[in-house]
């Protein structure tokens, strides 16, 4: 019994713990809560003390700031009434001023308008008054101004004769005197050797044994050369020496480049003959290059295409009348050069325009056409300044003058070709007579070349044995003849010696 007591009463005790000490922790809770709800309720009341008079001071803030923007606001409205009035007065001022035009455009259209009817007037009383005088003088106006003028002419014919005549005389006597003193001290100033070119070249030979060999077993060394270069050579008894006849200069020089590196070689056969005859071509091509390049040197133009300088450089192998070309071309840019310094004309332009002038003579056996068509396509090709071109162009009287330029040029051209001993026309005629006779073979179909020779005494033409049989070569050199017949004068006879000939070439490996 006392066993089950115990256990009864310290459940008991327990329960009576536990639930004291339950409302013990409720009544200390609630206590702490109370103390909390305080400090939160005094915190929110700070807080609204606060909120108020953040409130308050921010509420005289925007009072502040409504009074002084309602005063901005009035300011710029009085400023806004008082540009509207100016410019309401300014409007009206206008107006009137407007007005005031409309009434005096009026007022001017009817003076305008009397102007015309007292115009009108005038001109009706003019008439009248003219139809008065020539019905009482007889004479129409015009009638009457010619007569004026023939009584005039009349009393005052003497007179004028032997003023325009004093003028002209002391005019001419004063353009000749200035005009001589010009180039005079042109020439003066620029004064070269005349080089003329002449249709033979002499070569000096080591021994007369070299005369030999070069004639070849039966003349087919000579046969061989001649028809490679396209020269005559001459093999006469002038001791050592042989002679390089053509009308053509680059085909003498050519020709005597090959002969020469031949003769050192010592193997002279038609095999080697072609190729020293090729090699001696690429040397002249580089030879002209080298010539044209120092004479635009030389000249101080330094800003020409590099093509244009080659055509120069050709030009050194050219010659009119004679006269060499390029050395031609240099004397007459140097010379227009000097007239315009002294005239005070374009001194540049004078000296290119005269260096270029002659620049169609380097193509103009190779495209139809006048040199001097043939150089304006040239420069106009390569983008030469017009003013050149237009100085050029009338060296010939061709063209009509352009400029001051071009009338230095015709001067200096004609200034270097007139000079002693600078042209020959009976060397010209004689080498355009050749130059026809090998153009005329060569416009046959089936003609690969030919060559004047003898002095244009023969002609030999060359052609393709693939287009022309022997049938058709005795038929092409009789129609030859025919055209060179009645074409070209000439004296005596041409003889045309036409070979056709097959090279078969094999190789044995």
């Amino acid at each position: 019994m006392y066993q089950l007591i115990l256990p009864f009463l310290a459940t008991v005790l327990l329960i009576v713990g536990a639930s004291l000490g339950y409302y013990a922790r409720q009544s200390i809770a609630r206590r702490d809560h109370r103390t909390i709800e305080a400090k939160i309720q005094k915190k929110i009341q700070s807080t609204k003390e606060e909120a108020e008079e953040i409130l308050a001071l921010a509420k005289t803030k925007a009072n502040k700031a409504l009074e002084i923007t309602r005063g901005e606001i009035e300011a710029k409205r009085d400023a806004f009434l008082r540009t509207e009035k100016i410019l309401l007065e300014r409007e009206k001022i206008l107006n009137e001023k407007i007005t005031g035009f409309d009434g005096k455009e009026t007022e001017f259209n009817q003076k305008v308008e009397k102007l015309k009817e007292i115009k009108l007037s005038l001109e009706n009383l003019q008439q009248k008054a003219e139809a008065d005088l020539e019905k009482i003088s007889g004479f129409s106006k015009t009638e009457a101004k010619k007569e004026l003028f023939v009584k005039l002419e009349e009393s005052h014919q003497k007179d004028i004769l032997e003023r325009m005549k004093k003028l002209e005389v002391a005019g001419v006597e004063a353009f000749e005197k200035k005009s001589r003193e010009l180039i005079s001290l042109a020439i003066q100033r620029y004064s070269a050797n005349q080089a003329q070119e002449i249709s033979t070249t002499t070569l000096n030979l080591p021994s007369e044994e070299i005369k030999g060999r070069i004639i070849g077993k039966e003349g087919r060394n000579i046969r061989a050369f001649e028809k490679a270069t396209g020269v005559e050579l001459v093999v006469d008894d002038a001791p050592e020496s042989v002679v390089i006849s053509s009308f053509d200069p680059v085909r003498r020089q050519i020709a005597r480049l090959a002969l020469e590196k031949l003769i050192k070689d010592g193997r002279i056969q038609p095999a080697r003959i072609e190729e020293v005859v090729a090699w001696a071509e690429q040397e002249i091509n580089s030879q002209m290059k080298e010539a044209g390049e120092q004479a635009v040197y030389e000249m101080g133009i330094l800003d020409l295409e590099p093509k244009i300088v080659q055509l120069l450089g050709r030009l050194r192998f050219r010659t009119s009348y004679g006269q060499n070309v390029l050395l031609h071309s240099m004397e007459v840019g140097y010379l227009a050069e000097a007239l315009a310094a002294e005239i005070g004309a374009n001194a540049k332009v004078a000296k290119k325009a005269g260096l270029l002038h002659d620049i169609g003579k380097a193509v103009d056996h190779q495209i139809e056409g006048s040199h001097l068509e043939i150089g304006m396509k040239i420069l106009e090709k390569f983008k030469i300044d017009e003013e050149i071109i237009l100085a050029m162009r009338s060296h010939h009287e061709t063209y009509p003058y352009a400029n001051l330029e071009a009338l230095l040029v015709h001067a200096a051209d004609a200034i270097s070709g007139a000079r002693p001993g600078a042209r020959k026309d009976t060397a010209e005629n004689y080498l355009k007579r050749l130059g026809e006779l090998e153009a005329i073979a060569n416009s046959f179909s089936g003609v690969e070349k030919s060559y004047a020779i003898q002095a244009g005494r023969e002609i030999r033409v060359f052609v393709r044995p693939e287009e022309i049989d022997d049938y058709a070569a005795k038929k092409l050199a009789r129609e030859i003849a025919d055209r060179i017949q009645d074409e070209l004068k000439y004296p005596g006879e041409i003889k045309v010696h036409l070979i056709r000939e097959t090279k078969i070439i094999e190789y044995a490996r």
